[in-house]
């Protein structure tokens, strides 16, 4: 019983980092309306550490995507985010937040531990892609570990220890610290993306609006 508390303990994160997210827009709205200063609702929470981070770790410009592994404008989007990786090289790199929708999509959590206990493998990133693409096969599956384990072993890791971290502290506590970040920042959607600390909004969430966020920066940087 004990191991599961803090699994526990993020499903209330999670839920209250919507509500949270929904409660934090509104309140934004009415401040804009009376021309309030806007305070910065990120707070300084970072998030997991040390972050899972794709491509060159000293690129110009981050792109940051809180995801649900089960969402499907997630996973939908996850072919074109690849994409927008290789367009842009060594001066972008790609940093993963997990942000399951719990308790609307049933199965995010556990996917989002599955990445989590491949990452203490060294394979996060191969797990990520694998939840992705084969997103249509488990979203409807009744039992969630053998098509998860078998994942495991196909991106060569070791599947007693993935099992076993699966359920674990580090990963729980992984997640929990991804979902602090998440009620900071007043997030309620997924996937949401952040271009060198900069929220991508309206038509700047499309893949052409992302890319221009991405090119401005790089012209900002002077690199």
């Amino acid at each position: 019983m004990k191991r599961f508390i803090p699994l526990a303990i993020i499903v209330i994160v999670l839920i209250a980092a919507v509500v949270g997210g929904m409660i934090l827009l509104r309140s934004s709205r009415q401040a804009s309306n009376s021309n309030a200063p806007t305070p910065d609702p990120a707070l300084d929470v970072k998030g997991a550490e040390p972050p899972h981070i794709r491509g060159n770790p000293n690129a110009p410009v981050t792109l940051e995507e809180f995801g649900d592994f089960q969402c499907p404008s997630c996973g939908t989007y996850y072919p074109e985010l690849k994409k927008i990786e290789a367009e842009f090289g060594d001066k972008l790199r790609a940093i993963f937040r997990e942000s399951p929708l719990v308790p609307m999509h049933e199965h995010a959590l556990m996917a989002a531990q599955a990445a989590e206990a491949a990452g203490l493998q060294g394979k996060f990133w191969e797990m990520h892609d694998k939840l992705y693409e084969n997103q249509t096969q488990w979203t409807p599956a009744k039992d969630l570990v053998p098509i998860f384990v078998d994942y495991a072993k196909q991106i060569g890791i070791d599947p007693d220890r993935f099992m076993k971290d699966l359920n674990g502290e580090q990963v729980a506590q992984r997640i929990f610290q991804d979902g602090k970040r998440v009620h900071a920042l007043g997030l309620s959607g997924t996937p949401s993306f952040f271009v060198n600390g900069q929220e991508a909004k309206g038509d700047q969430w499309k893949p052409d609006g992302l890319r221009q966020m991405i090119k401005n920066a790089i012209t900002a940087s002077g690199k």
